[in-house]
């Protein structure tokens, strides 16, 4: 892998993160360890952030799935909304063993602004404590939970997506998954960026993305081994693996070229298209894995959330030109 390949302005934030954590957080031996390390460098590149004043949000306790423990949601609602307003189901990313609701606080906060929407992000169970099918059940409760309460948390039930990245997308793969096999509820639009799907790691980009320093090749198999923990694997674990993907709803996934992911997302994406799913694909030159949140001011960054924001609001707000 040549990092000549990587755009220079995204990777002066990927320099300035690996001078933080040299070799980066994979290079963290112990899980706990890891988290305490992700969350010290979040807290500190946000520290000096104002909060934004254009969202209120409010955290609560919802029933999680039959006989597992209760579930943490943070909703999120523009400030002096009025009238109903779509509603978008956010699932964090970091591997299914790291990441949380607060991490992606800023990120939800700022759906909830710029596509005028109720968001509602939950705090799933993580491996390896909680390996799968935990993580999953636990995203299903929380949406139906959310489509439950839609008149109550001031959101349209027929218009709610459900977005996530890494991890999290691929959690909301396998969420829309479920939904569709359980007759859950509806969900109109599914917004997976550059998902983790695949435990097999047999793709070129899953060889060639050995060490950039965000999510390589050894980290994803070390995940995996730990959310798996030696269960056998279906589609839900691992959407890539799902046979059938028809009847899910319309997509948009995006995924960067030096992204260890991005052979595995562009694969998903074309078999959701021959599965009559429409489905929206992006891949950027010069990206690697959360470039946009690692690199937020590189105008590649922007770019990429230009894209996904414009998607949003064309699904969820079909009526505004």
């Amino acid at each position: 892998m040549s990092r000549e390949r990587i755009d220079p302005e995204s990777k002066a934030g990927l320099d300035a993160l690996l001078e933080m954590v040299p070799g980066g957080f994979g290079t963290i031996p112990d899980i706990y360890e890891r988290r305490a390390a992700l969350k010290q460098v979040f807290d500190e590149m946000t520290a000096e952030l104002p909060p934004n004043e254009n969202v209120v949000s409010e955290d609560r306790v919802i029933p999680g799935p039959e006989g597992a423990p209760d579930i943490g949601v943070r909703i999120f609602r523009p400030a002096g909304a009025t009238g109903v307003l779509p509603g978008i189901y956010h699932i964090h990313g970091g591997g299914m063993v790291q990441g949380s609701i607060d991490e992606e606080s800023l990120i939800a906060a700022m759906l909830c602004e710029t596509v005028n929407s109720v968001i509602v992000s939950v705090e799933y169970r993580l491996a390896p404590e909680n390996p799968y099918p935990a993580a999953v059940e636990d995203c299903y409760a929380g949406l139906v939970w959310t489509a439950q309460n839609a008149q109550q948390l001031g959101f349209d039930p027929e218009r709610l997506a459900v977005y996530g990245g890494s991890a999290g997308g691929g959690l909301a793969i396998a969420t829309a998954l479920t939904a569709r096999d359980k007759g859950g509820p509806p969900i109109c639009f599914m917004v997976p960026l550059y998902p983790m799907i695949d435990d097999r790691n047999e793709t070129p980009s899953s060889r060639e993305i050995v060490d950039i320093g965000i999510w390589d090749r050894d980290t994803n198999r070390e995940a995996w081994d730990w959310y798996l923990g030696g269960k056998p694997v279906d589609g839900y674990a691992a959407p890539a693996r799902a046979e059938d993907l028809s009847g899910l709803p319309p997509t948009f996934i995006d995924v960067g070229e030096m992204d260890l992911f991005r052979d595995e997302d562009i694969d998903f994406a074309a078999r959701l298209l021959h599965a009559g799913v429409p489905t929206e694909l992006h891949v950027y030159p010069g990206a690697y894995h959360a470039s946009e949140v690692i690199a937020p001011e590189a105008g590649l960054s922007k770019l990429i959330w230009r894209q996904r924001i414009e998607a949003l609001n064309r699904a969820l707000h079909p009526g505004n030109k």
